[in-house]
C-alpha cells in the first residue's frame, strides 16, 4: 500500500493576476508525488482558506507579487485558526522585501521562497516539515 500523498492548496492571493511562479511550484510539487489543488488568481483570504478546509490539506502555499503580503497573509492565519485549521503547514512565495520576512514568520508562515528559488527546496521543505 502506498503512503497517502501530501494534500497541498496553492493560492494566488489578492489583485494580482501574474501566476506563472505559482504554477510551477504546483507542477513541481505534484511531479514530486503530491496532491496539489490550485485555486486560480485573485482569492480573497475566505476563498483560500474555504478551500484548503474543504480540501483537508495539510500545506497551504501562497504566492503574491502586489505587495499585499503584509495584509492578506495575516488574514489568512487568521482565519485558518478561526477555523481550527492552524496545524496547517502554511509557505508563500513572490515578491517579499527582506525586512517583511521575519514579521510574517513570527506570525505563522513557516517558510518564504523568494524569486529564484529552487522547487527541490521547496518540496523538501514541505516533506521536512510534515515529518516533525
Amino acid at each position: 500500500m502506498s503512503p497517502v500523498p501530501i494534500r497541498v492548496v496553492i493560492a494566488k492571493p489578492g489583485l494580482d493576476g501574474h501566476d506563472r511562479g505559482a504554477k510551477v511550484v504546483a507542477r513541481a510539487l505534484r511531479d514530486a508525488g503530491m496532491e496539489v489543488i490550485y485555486t486560480g488568481l485573485r482569492q480573497t483570504p475566505q476563498q483560500i482558506v474555504a478551500a484548503v478546509v474543504q480540501e483537508d490539506a495539510r500545506v497551504l502555499g501562497m504566492s503574491i507579487l502586489s505587495g499585499a503580503h503584509n495584509q492578506i497573509f495575516p488574514e489568512v492565519l487568521r482565519l485558518l485558526k478561526e477555523q481550527d485549521a492552524e496545524d496547517v503547514l502554511v509557505f508563500a512565495g513572490g515578491i517579499i522585501p527582506d525586512e517583511d520576512i521575519p514579521a510574517l514568520k513570527a506570525l505563522g508562515i513557516r517558510e518564504i521562497f523568494q524569486p529564484g528559488a529552487n522547487t527541490d527546496d521547496i518540496v523538501a521543505f514541505i516533506r521536512h516539515a510534515i515529518q516533525d
